[in-house]
């Protein structure tokens, strides 16, 4: 009886040691984990990278006077809104001009756009100077479609004959 008294004490430390947490191994993380890891930092680069990238369309739709005011004064004067870029863009620009490479670049950049449709706006370029033809749905969209057009290498001017649905 008193062996067995002796040996209640030992067999619960050594049960109590049995249900002790054991530390967390310090381990590479997993594939998957590492994927995880790569799918929220892409995400996270690419929501700033939408940011930055309104921030400087709205930038430059005040720089070159494109914001919705200025245009609706435009289209009150006139369907033809005409920008141009500056002497020291403008200077950039002095050998030959792709005129294809120029329109499928703006076209990429209207497919590209959520609010604007390449189906609807035609674009002509002609030695960096780009016509837009078409239709948008409102008068803001030609301020950023003429955004875009004018932000293209080799644009030096953009006329716009964009019109808004009924």
């Amino acid at each position: 009886m008193k062996k067995s008294l002796l040996l209640l004490p030992l067999l619960g430390l050594a049960f109590a040691g049995c249900g002790k947490k054991s530390e967390p191994m310090t381990s590479e993380p997993t594939f998957a984990q590492k994927t995880e890891m790569a799918a929220k930092n892409a995400a996270e680069k690419t929501k700033e990278a939408m940011i930055d990238a309104k921030d400087a369309i709205g930038d430059k739709l005040k720089e070159w006077k494109l914001t919705p005011a200025d245009i609706k004064a435009d289209l009150a004067k006139g369907a033809r809104i005409v920008r141009s870029k500056t002497a020291t863009a403008m200077a950039r620009t002095g050998t030959a001009l792709d005129n294809a490479k120029v329109v499928t670049v703006i076209n990429a950049k209207l497919v590209g756009d959520s609010q604007l449709s390449a189906l609807k706006i035609n674009v002509d370029a002609d030695q960096g100077v780009v016509t837009l033809k078409g239709t948008v749905k409102s008068s803001e969209l030609i301020g950023r479609a003429i955004v875009l057009a004018l932000d293209t290498e080799d644009v030096t001017q953009v006329i716009s004959l964009l019109t808004v649905e009924p």
